[in-house]
C-alpha cells in the first residue's frame, strides 16, 4: 500500500518570474486582486528554491510516495513547445531526482488549474486547438521525465476548471456560462486526456513501465431520504453531472452516460427557447479514442452531500439541470472551508461506487490521489487536532474499503500550507505548517504530520492506537541554522549543507546518546532498526550543540538531520 502526500505546482512553487517562466491565469488571477486580501502567489511557499528542504521533511515523513504537479508555464512560456526554458525543467528533474534518491516515488500530475497566460488569451480550453497544444506539452514531460517517473495524472480535479472556471467563474479565468462554455471545457479536457494516455501507450510505455491515469474530484451524494425513490435518482443524478460527466467517457464507453444525456434532453425539451445546457457531441472515432485511455481511477475526495429531488427550472448549472438539491447534516463535523464537511463514511461508499460503475470491465486500481481539510490561518496552527481526527476517520475507511475495492493508495493533501486560490492563504490544507509572515517560509510539522508519520510507519493503524502528541509536548530546542531569508523573487537556495550535520559516531557514544535525546528524537542503527528515547532535559537554550564523536567503529555513519527549525530531530 502506497502512503503519499501531494502539492500543486501554483500552491506551493513561487518564483513566478525565475527561469523565464511564463504567466499563469493564477498568476494573473492574483496580480488582478481577486484573492483574499490581494495576495498572490508569487513566493508561495519558495518550493522552487527549497527543493532539498522540501524532500528531507518528506523523508521525515516517511512517505513512499510524493505527487506534485508540473507548471506547464514554467516548461513552455507560451504553452507551446517552441518556448521551452531549460531552467524550468531543470527544476523538475532536480525534484525528481532528488525524490528518487531519498527512496521516495515521484507521480506527476500534469495539469491542476495553471493553464498558461497566452494560451487563455487564445481561448484556452474553450479552443479545440488545446488538445493538441496539450499532447505535445505531454509528450515533452513523458520524453524528459519518464525515465524517472512511473505514475502520471493527466489532470486533477478537471471538474472544478469545467465548474468553477467557466461554470460560477470563481476561479480564474473567471468565466461565467454554465450553459456552454463548461461543456465545452470538459469535452477538449476528456479529448486531451485521452490523446496523452495514447501518446505514452504508443511511442513510451514499452520502454519506461509506466502507467498514465487521470484525478477525478468527487463528493459522495447520499439521497436525503434513503427510503424514496425520486432521491436516490437525484443522489446518482449528483455523480453522474460531477464524476460521471468524466468518468463515464474515460472507463466506460467513449462517450456521455446515457442519464447525464437524457436528463439534459430532458431540459432541452422543458426549456425550448433558453436551453440551460448545451452536451457536446463525440464522434464515432472519438469515442473509440477515448474509451479505457486509463491505467488506474484516480480519486480526489473531501466531503459527501445529501441529495433530494427539486425541480430546477430552465436554471443553468448542475442543480438546476439536474433537478436536485443539495446540502449537509448539521452534525456533520464543519472545516474552514464552506464546502467541506467531515463526513467519512462517505468514502467508502463512493469508492464501491466506483468499483461497480466504472471498473468492472477495466479492473484498474484506484488511487485516492487527495484527501485532506483546512483549518483557518491563525486556528490549529501546530495543534492540528481536527484534521488528525479527519483523517483517521478517512483512511479508515478506505482501508475497510480495500477488503472488496482494490484501491492502492492513499494521498493526504497538502504536504504543506501553500496559496489556496481564491483563499489566497487564509485556509491551510498542510501537514505543515508554513510561516507566510516570514520571507524565508520555514515549514514546521503539525501534529497531523506526527500522526500520518504513525499510520506509514503501521501500514495503517496496526493493532494499537497511534499516539499523538501535543505541540506542548513536542517542544524542541535544538536548531539548525536558519537559512538565508528569501527575496521576492527569491534568489536564495537552502543547501543541504544548511540543514544537516552529519557526523560518524563510535557504538560507545552512540549508546550515551540514545541514552540521553528525548521523546521524538529517531535513532536509526540500522537500515530497518529505529528507536525513541527522550529528548535531553540540559538542552534548553537554541543552537546548542551535542558533543559527538567524529571516529567511528561502527559500519554506517550516522546523520542528524533537521525535519524543521523548532520541532523535530532525526538521527539517520
Amino acid at each position: 500500500f502506497q502512503w503519499a502526500t501531494s502539492a500543486q505546482s501554483f500552491k506551493v512553487e513561487g518564483g513566478w518570474l525565475e527561469g523565464r517562466k511564463g504567466e499563469t491565469i493564477w498568476d494573473r488571477f492574483g496580480h488582478d486582486n481577486l484573492a483574499f486580501e490581494n495576495q498572490t502567489a508569487d513566493l508561495a511557499c519558495d518550493s522552487y528554491n527549497k527543493v532539498e528542504y522540501d524532500v528531507y521533511l518528506l523523508r521525515g515523513l516517511q512517505v513512499n510516495t510524493y505527487q506534485f504537479s508540473i507548471s506547464w508555464a514554467r516548461i513552455f512560456p507560451s504553452g507551446h513547445r517552441d518556448s521551452q526554458t531549460e531552467k524550468g525543467v531543470l527544476y523538475y528533474d532536480k525534484l525528481i531526482n532528488t525524490l528518487i534518491e531519498s527512496g521516495i516515488q515521484p507521480v506527476v500530475t500534469l495539469y491542476h488549474w495553471d493553464l498558461p497566460q497566452a494560451l487563455q488569451d487564445n481561448g484556452g480550453w474553450t479552443n479545440p486547438t488545446i488538445v493538441d497544444a496539450f499532447k505535445d506539452y505531454a509528450d515533452f514531460c513523458f520524453s524528459r521525465f519518464g525515465d524517472r517517473v512511473k505514475t502520471w495524472n493527466t489532470f486533477s480535479s478537471p471538474w472544478v476548471v469545467s465548474h468553477a472556471g467557466h461554470g460560477t467563474g470563481e476561479h480564474p479565468p473567471g468565466v461565467k456560462d454554465y450553459t456552454s462554455s463548461s461543456y465545452q471545457v470538459t469535452h477538449n479536457i476528456i479529448k486531451s486526456h485521452a490523446e496523452a494516455w495514447h501518446v505514452y501507450n504508443d511511442k513510451y510505455r514499452a520502454t519506461q513501465g509506466g502507467k498514465v491515469g487521470i484525478a477525478l474530484n468527487s463528493d459522495w451524494a447520499e439521497p436525503k431520504t434513503p427510503t424514496n425513490s425520486e432521491d436516490i435518482a437525484a443522489a446518482d443524478r449528483y455523480l453522474q453531472f460531477m464524476l460521471g460527466w468524466f468518468a463515464h467517457p474515460i472507463f466506460v464507453d467513449g462517450d456521455y452516460s446515457v442519464a447525464l444525456k437524457t436528463q439534459i434532453e430532458l431540459k432541452l425539451k422543458e426549456c425550448p427557447s433558453s436551453p440551460p445546457a448545451v452536451l457536446p457531441v463525440f464522434t464515432s472515432e472519438e469515442k473509440a479514442r477515448i474509451k479505457g485511455t486509463a491505467d488506474f481511477f484516480g480519486l480526489n475526495h473531501f466531503t459527501s452531500r445529501l441529495v433530494n429531488t427539486v425541480k430546477g427550472g430552465c436554471t443553468s448549472g448542475p442543480e438546476g439541470v439536474g433537478d436536485y438539491a443539495a446540502g449537509v447534516d448539521p452534525s456533520w463535523p464543519s472545516t474552514a472551508s464552506d464546502w467541506i464537511y467531515s463526513a467519512p463514511w462517505g468514502l467508502r461508499r463512493l469508492l464501491n461506487y466506483i468499483s461497480l460503475e466504472y471498473l468492472s470491465a477495466t479492473k484498474v486500481p484506484i488511487y485516492i490521489t487527495g484527501n485532506g481539510m483546512p483549518t483557518a490561518y491563525s486556528s490549529e496552527t501546530i495543534n492540528d487536532v481536527s484534521r488528525v481526527e479527519y483523517l483517521r476517520r478517512y483512511i479508515n475507511e478506505a482501508l475497510k474499503a480495500t477488503d472488496g475495492v482494490d484501491v492502492q493508495r492513499f494521498t493526504v493533501q497538502s504536504l504543506m500550507d501553500g496559496f489556496e486560490g481564491p483563499q489566497g492563504y487564509s485556509e491551510r490544507f498542510g501537514l505543515l505548517y508554513v510561516n507566510f509572515e516570514d520571507a524565508n517560509r520555514p515549514r514546521t510539522p503539525k501534529q497531523s504530520a506526527y500522526f500520518f508519520s504513525g499510520v506509514i510507519e503501521n501500514n495503517g493503524f496496526g493493532r494499537h492506537a497511534i499516539e499523538v502528541k501535543t505541540a506542548t509536548q513536542v517542544t524542541f530546542t535544538y536548531r539548525s541554522t536558519n537559512p538565508t531569508p528569501s527575496e521576492v523573487p527569491s534568489k536564495s537556495k537552502v543547501k543541504a549543507s544548511d540543514l544537516e550535520l552529519c557526523h560518524t559516531l563510535s557504538a560507545t557514544t552512540l549508546s550515551k546518546l540514545m541514552q540521553k535525546l528525548g521523546t521524538f528524537t529517531m535513532i536509526n542503527t540500522g537500515l530497518n532498526r529505529k528507536e525513541w528515547s527522550p529528548l535531553p532535559s540540559t538542552l534548553t537554550g537554541q543552537n546548542q550543540e551535542i558533543p559527538i564523536s567524529k571516529r567511528t567503529l561502527m559500519p554506517q555513519d550516522v546523520c542528524c538531520r533537521f525535519i524543521d527549525t523548532t520541532h523535530f530531530v532525526q538521527f539517520y
